[in-house]
């Protein structure tokens, strides 16, 4: 099973690998899990000439920066996504997109395959109709299968991955997801624990006793969870049939956490055109830990509406962000309930000022993303 370790800040700390694209906020579907519960923020896609302004901006980056469409909306319900990701291999960005399926009808597919698309990620949380509308509130599964085995038969790419956020409601599924993903031609497979964003979502982690332990002499294998689960034998499973092909973030032992996103050498774009370091601070949340509910605010660098991405990219505020990400030297907010300075993520007891990532769970190895 692949796992994200390698040293990260050196002689190419500042490279550019990969840039996180949120075509729209808007979604579909209203799933119990997801960010969007509790928002009071403004809806809207991202203007296709905002898009040709990224993709320009790009060309002065070495290596083509690969571009996964995602963040917290659904990017196939963006009026203009296969032209985005026609733009994106002009230029030959290796091409992502995260998607819930339901919009994937076949003139969908044809128009995607056709523009090129590399990886096609699909959110599948439970295994049975019944179990997915328990998540997802909506019995759209057998729509998403019929979708998917059209897309498997017409072309071998884009090159599909099933991902699954796992909680107490639905990990007795776990071994029937596998099996429905091999049975889709799924390549890869990414396994989250969930983000707790609300009161009923904590209630469901798989993760209660091992977010108070130390990260294991070995590293942790992702995504970490309680020990007395009974999930050896599905996560064995994925390792032989997604060899090297997981995604899997696992933070070192004797950290506090690491930043996926900075080991990714990535950077995210919200639809208004507002850059942020990672995906989960790219809108204001809450998240509800430890019978405490904490508000986290977004955190931007800036507007790709009035500066170039290499000017934000490479700001001395950003550069010296980027260390302090790399160093990870940030209170242990996630079990420390002794003050109320994590309630707000704003400034720390180590001195750090916002973000304070101490108490991100991202960082932790609990919530992965492709």
């Amino acid at each position: 099973m692949f796992r994200e370790t390698e040293s990260l800040i050196g002689s190419d700390s500042d490279r550019l690998d990969k840039i996180y694209i949120e075509p729209t906020n808007r979604c579909n579907l209203d799933c119990r899990t997801c960010m969007r519960h509790g928002w009071e923020e403004e809806l809207g896609f991202m203007e296709f000439g905002l898009f040709e302004k990224i993709v320009s901006d790009l060309k002065a980056f070495p290596g083509t920066p690969g571009i996964l469409f995602a963040g917290f909306g659904e990017p196939l319900g963006h009026p203009r996504i296969v032209d985005m990701v026609a733009l994106a291999k002009s230029i030959g960005s290796e091409t992502e997109l995260i998607s819930n399926g339901v919009l994937l009808d076949d003139g969908m597919a044809e128009r995607l395959v056709a523009a090129g698309l590399d990886r096609l990620w699909v959110s599948i949380d439970g295994a049975s109709p019944a179990s997915y509308a328990d998540v997802r509130l909506g019995d759209h599964l057998p729509q998403i299968i019929a979708n998917l085995e059209r897309l498997n038969a017409r072309s071998a790419k884009p090159e599909l991955g099933i991902s699954f956020v796992a909680m107490k409601r639905n990990i007795a599924d776990l071994p029937a997801i596998l099996e429905l993903a091999q049975r889709l031609g799924a390549v890869r497979f990414s396994l989250s624990n969930v983000e707790p964003y609300t009161g009923d979502m904590e209630k469901e982690i798989l993760y209660a006793r091992s977010v108070f332990e130390p990260i294991p002499a070995a590293g942790a294998m992702s995504p970490r969870m309680d020990a007395n689960l009974p999930v050896a034998d599905a996560m064995a499973q994925i390792a032989r049939s997604f060899p090297e092909a997981i995604s899997a973030f696992s933070p070192e032992a004797g950290r506090s956490g690491r930043c996926p996103f900075l080991h990714r050498r990535s950077v995210s774009v919200r639809w208004d055109g507002r850059v942020a370091p990672c995906l989960p601070l790219l809108h204001a949340h809450a998240l509800c830990i430890n019978g405490h509910t904490r508000t986290w605010p977004d955190f931007t660098l800036g507007s790709l509406v009035e500066n170039n991405l290499s000017d934000i990219w490479n700001d001395p505020v950003y550069c010296a962000f980027r260390r302090k990400l790399d160093e990870f030297s940030f209170s242990p907010c996630t079990t420390c309930n002794s003050c109320d300075l994590p309630d707000e993520n704003g400034e720390d007891c180590f001195g750090n000022i916002h973000p304070a990532c101490g108490g991100c769970l991202w960082s932790q190895g609990f919530v992965q993303c492709p």
